[in-house]
């Protein structure tokens, strides 16, 4: 599928309120698999009263990245809610009470939050979990809800009024978790990693497509978060989140406009 291919999104059997608490988004290869996944999510008290099932069918080989899809999914999306997962996720014990309850809990601790999940990074060398998966059984990291910097992919809520998607220019199956979490911080939002404990039955793998997708993500935001000067019509201002950067730029900010002003092609700024 080429970028400017139009995606059909399509609406599954297993649920289709007139006004969906939650949108559940799944990228499609595996028809049975899905099946599989759906009927759990009803046996957990996800059906038609409550929620709509969309899916994008990307069997064959003509498929859409999961930037380019999942943005698709949260276009069409009319929950509330919209959980973004893999087709082969399975919930357990925990439905959509436990998870109701799970998201109030993070509206009263933090209403900017925009995504929840099961698994994410906290900090250098720290994780956060809750999920069964090849690596183990009942992983839990304890103390959770636990606020992160990036979360795993298998299984994503985003509150649809934050209005977070992932970036137009990547590509591929990797990496959109953290680029979904660096757009919502940017934004000024927060992600959590919640108590919902599922099961996800792959455990992932690193193949040269995860290493190209890891390269092209770094390019992209090491240019996206640089530290630069800002131009508007009426200020000049230095951004960095570097701190000796960001003081230097703030105390040189003044002196640098007052020189710019000076030059003649600049002899209208900052004019009303």
């Amino acid at each position: 599928m080429n970028q400017g291919d139009p995606i059909v999104i399509t609406a599954a059997a297993y649920g289709g309120s007139v006004a969906p608490r939650y949108s559940i988004g799944t990228l499609v290869t595996n028809l049975e698999q899905y099946a599989a996944m759906c009927e759990t999510f009803a046996a957990g008290g996800f059906d038609s009263s409550n929620s709509e099932f969309l899916y994008l069918d990307n069997r064959g080989p003509h498929q859409s990245g999961a930037y380019r899809g999942l943005n698709a999914l949260l276009h069409a999306a009319r929950g509330r809610h919209v959980i973004l997962c893999h087709q082969d996720v399975r919930l357990l014990s925990d439905g959509l009470e436990v998870l109701d309850r799970r998201l109030a809990d993070l509206d009263s601790r933090d209403p900017n939050w925009a995504l929840a999940g099961n698994a994410g990074g906290r900090q250098p060398g720290v994780l956060a979990h809750r999920i069964s998966d090849p690596h183990g059984a009942n992983r839990n990291s304890g103390d959770l809800p636990a606020r992160v910097m990036s979360l795993d992919e298998n299984f994503i809520v985003v509150k649809r009024s934050a209005r977070v998607g992932c970036s137009v220019d990547l590509e591929g199956f990797h990496f959109y978790g953290p680029d979904l979490c660096l757009n919502a911080d940017v934004a000024g939002y927060s992600a959590w990693v919640i108590d919902f404990h599922l099961r996800h039955l792959s455990g992932g793998s690193k193949s040269a497509d995860f290493y190209a997708a890891q390269e092209a993500f770094r390019v992209k935001w090491s240019h996206a978060l640089r530290p630069r000067w800002m131009q508007t019509t009426c200020a000049l201002l230095r951004l960095s989140g570097f701190g000796l950067d960001r003081e230097a730029g703030r105390l040189t900010e003044r002196s640098y406009a007052g020189l710019l002003r000076r030059l003649p092609r600049q002899r209208s700024w900052g004019k009303a």
